[in-house]
């Protein structure tokens, strides 16, 4: 498979996966995974590929001279980072890019310029979507200058209509009755003795009777009292006896 040239190319959004390796990945072959010939981020001419033709061990990197993978950090069994570097010397490297692979998918990181142009071009699109609404709301009339329209006036101004109430359909009535029925199961109803009641009942009802009755003593000595007021002779009078009268003759 040819190489491929990151310049031409933006593998920033896009992924890669083999599905066949991924239940089998580990720190020891996790570099063979990434050097598939159908992965587009590995290139087909860094050290790694040489070394695997000449069946050497990853050590001859340090001696070699050019473009190589390593397995930066790895974190079992879902996180692996890859870095592709350029080795100058045995002690002198260049990171070029790095590569995560999570659950078996791989990645490319963005690098830091891609980042901040992401988040600046973000905002601008945020502040200019802020700037087309705003202008969307100006209204100008010769007359009247410019003044401001917006939503919300017409949504006050237009007459809320009153959401009519849907009946409950057959479903949902079983459904709360057979809700009714087991929760009444489950805590039955406690019955008192009414007998008990009744009985209490009429003696409060019988004591308030007695209390509102007067005693019988009570009410023979108010029947006999008005018999003797009528039966006492009355007073004297205060007047004099008329005077009599001389007869002519």
């Amino acid at each position: 498979m040819a190489s491929v040239d990151l310049r031409d190319n933006n593998l920033l959004g896009i992924s890669w996966v083999d599905s066949g390796w991924v239940p089998i990945l580990n720190p020891g072959n996790v570099l063979d995974y990434f050097s598939e010939r159908s992965n587009p981020f590995y290139d087909r001419t860094c050290n790694n590929e040489v070394v695997k033709m000449q069946r050497l061990t990853l050590e001859h990197l340090n001696q070699m001279v050019g473009v190589e993978y390593i397995l930066l950090h790895a974190q079992e069994p879902i996180l692996y980072i890859i870095r592709k570097q350029q080795r100058q010397s045995p002690t002198q490297v260049i990171p070029l890019s790095d590569y995560y692979i999570i659950a078996g998918v791989v990645y490319q990181a963005p690098d830091l310029g891609t980042v901040i142009g992401s988040r600046v071009l973000s905002a601008v699109h945020g502040v200019q979507s802020a700037f087309d609404e705003a202008m969307s709301y100006c209204r100008y009339h010769p007359s009247k200058g410019y003044w401001w329209h917006f939503k919300d006036q017409e949504e006050r101004a237009k007459p809320k209509s009153k959401k009519k109430e849907e009946p409950s359909s057959l479903f949902q009535r079983q459904r709360v009755d057979t809700l009714l029925l087991d929760l009444r199961s489950k805590f039955p109803p406690t019955f008192y003795q009414v007998a008990c009641l009744i009985y209490c009942i009429d003696s409060v009802v019988v004591e308030v009777k007695k209390e509102s009755e007067p005693p019988v003593e009570l009410v023979k000595q108010e029947e006999r009292e008005p018999a003797t007021k009528t039966s006492a002779p009355a007073p004297p009078s205060s007047k004099p006896p008329p005077e009599k009268r001389a007869r002519l003759q």
